[in-house]
């Protein structure tokens, strides 16, 4: 999806987009192949052609921080074929305070098949965090542009997200699919362990009291709640794309004719 992807050039929007997959525009070497496109003049051509070098430049360095900045936000997802397996899955607790009141509790980390616990006044810093952003080509989170990115960044000052970032909220509302994550797992036959079924974010911010009043028992189950959480976001993440590329991807077309 990435390489047949314009929206990124300045002046191209998803209806230009589109006109350009209609007319056979696959992808960037179509488009560079052809020496004339109508409704593109000569000289935006041309700078389009140069925007499009690059960016295949960066696609073959594997450099997904340059496609942060030049693809909208909301576009991010077509990233995720192609920088998926460096993706770096992420959900956060917290004392159910706002983040200049409150805390972050505990930090959820999903990588190539491998889960982290961050805990507050044990592993949790903005080192450790910053860390394992750079390591990361994709962040994934649910809401996580709206709640825990600018949660961290109140939290720990100073933390850089630079890495594009998947929201499988807006995914899932482009798609149709409402409620939280919880609702959407459900519907999407995505399952946990039966004892975290009922559990919430306002379970977790009790949970998380429990434990400071000395039941430990309370932590491990905070911590496996927070692991479901954050585990089950890459088959959401999977799911969400293939309806997203079937919605608004090249394939669409093939659905209208």
């Amino acid at each position: 999806m990435l390489t047949s992807t314009f929206v990124h050039l300045n002046g191209i929007g998803s209806f230009t987009e589109r006109r350009l997959w209609e007319e056979g525009i696959a992808d960037w070497t179509a488009f560079r192949r052809q020496s004339r496109l109508s409704g593109i003049s000569p000289s935006r051509k041309a700078l389009y052609d140069a925007d499009l070098a690059a960016a295949q430049d960066h696609l073959d360095r594997r450099n997904a921080r340059y496609f942060a900045g030049c693809l909208p936000t909301r576009d991010h997802w077509r990233l995720f074929r192609t920088f998926g397996v460096g993706a770096l899955y992420l959900d956060i607790e917290t004392t159910g305070l706002s983040a200049h009141d409150g805390q972050v509790t505990v930090v959820g980390l999903y990588r190539n098949g491998r889960m982290s616990t961050l805990i507050w006044d044990d592993s949790l810093t903005k080192e450790v965090i910053q860390e394992e952003l750079d390591r990361a080509d994709l962040l994934i989170t649910f809401f996580g542009s709206a709640f825990d990115v600018p949660y961290l960044q109140t939290c720990f000052k100073g933390l850089h997200v630079s890495i594009p970032h998947f929201d499988l909220c807006f995914a899932a509302r482009r798609v149709g699919l409402q409620g939280g994550l919880k609702l959407i797992e459900r519907e999407l036959d995505i399952t946990r362990e039966s004892d975290l079924h009922q559990l919430d974010g306002m379970d977790a911010v009790r949970l998380w009291h429990q434990y400071r009043a000395g039941d430990v028992a309370a932590l491990d189950l905070l911590v496996r709640y927070n692991a479901a959480d954050t585990k089950n976001l890459e088959p959401l993440a999977e799911l969400l794309y293939d309806r997203l590329i079937a919605r608004y991807g090249p394939q669409s077309l093939i659905s209208l004719t």
